[in-house]
């Protein structure tokens, strides 16, 4: 019983890494993307005001 039980939990805690591992990249190349955002809206900014 305890073996049944054991597969699937480590399955699950298996994805649960892989997820994990996936948010931090999606949050990372979000941040790059709004940073990118944001560098734009500056120079734009800038060129209306001169």
């Amino acid at each position: 019983m305890k073996k049944t039980i054991s597969i699937p939990v480590l399955a699950l805690a298996a994805v649960f890494l892989v997820a994990c591992n996936t948010v931090e990249g999606v949050g990372e190349d979000v941040a790059a993307g709004g940073e990118a955002i944001q560098d734009t809206a500056r120079s734009t900014q800038e060129e209306i005001s001169d």
